[in-house]
């Protein structure tokens, strides 16, 4: 006999069972994205950044509204999956620069650049390219997603295990939203939040000091969910792992104390 199909309540708890799921912050069945550094990757349950979910990136100060340190990061961050799929870059201005993407080993013929008009558009394209086959990534330039776009990210991106990133960017001049109860911003969804700064680079080994080096970043992860924060100072990589770790920031030792001489 044909089995009966599922009732609506039945689909109704399948549902909520996997928000259930979400929420307690499991990593799911996509595998993780190593960093290749036992000091960043035992912050992560799995031992990487995990996949098949979504993340944020976000700058300070007007990076909030440029975008362009959080964009570097990103594009650095998510370039070994572009080698397993299209990646799908949602934006609200048409400011990105692909030759620039290309130099942080980006590979930008797999790129897809989307323009929307507004805030509702530019979350509804990174829903639909994250449930998209084919998409190993989606990227989206917005200024956050409630606990409802939240999930429906989320639900998206276990469609096919494609991971996603929103860069929390706000539009030049406006303020920046959570200042109230319609603005509030939840998050609570994403798997990490990073929090991302520029940081003078340094020459190369046998490099001219005049030469600058590979693009760094002071990077804190203020949010990973069943793992743990931290605060590195992380560079471009030409490795097999496109960010190399340069300092570990959030562990460090203090300095032994120097003995005091009275004189007198």
């Amino acid at each position: 006999m044909p089995r009966p199909a599922p009732s609506k309540a039945d689909r109704l708890k399948a549902v909520r069972a996997r928000i259930a799921a979400i929420e307690a912050g499991g990593t799911g069945a996509f595998g993780v994205l190593p960093f290749g550094d036992a000091r960043i990757d035992a912050a992560f349950p799995a031992g990487g950044l995990p996949l098949g979910r979504w993340h944020e990136t976000v700058g300070e100060g007007l990076e909030a509204e440029t975008g362009a340190v959080a964009t570097a990061f990103t594009a650095a961050l998510i370039s070994p999956l572009a080698q397993r799929g299209a990646v799908v870059w949602v934006m609200r201005r048409d400011d990105l620069y692909a030759p620039g993407l290309a130099g942080l080993g980006f590979p930008a013929e797999r790129l897809i650049q989307v323009l929307a008009r507004d805030e509702a558009e530019a979350l509804s394209a990174l829903e639909d390219a994250l449930g998209t086959a084919g998409v190993a990534a989606a990227v989206c330039e917005a200024e956050g997603a409630d606990l409802t776009a939240g999930r429906r990210l989320q639900l998206a991106c276990e469609r096919h295990g494609a991971t996603g990133v929103l860069i929390r960017r706000r539009p030049f001049g406006g303020p920046a939203r959570g200042a109230g109860p319609a603005g509030a911003l939840s998050g609570s969804l994403c798997a990490t939040r990073w929090r991302v700064a520029s940081a003078p680079s340094e020459p190369e080994a046998g490099a001219p000091a005049s030469l600058l080096g590979p693009p760094r970043w002071l990077v804190a992860l203020e949010r990973c969910r069943g793992g743990r924060t931290g605060e590195w100072l992380m560079e471009k990589n030409d490795g097999a792992h496109p960010l190399r770790l340069v300092a570990d920031l959030g562990d460090r030792e203090l300095a032994p104390a120097q003995p005091v001489r009275l004189v007198g």
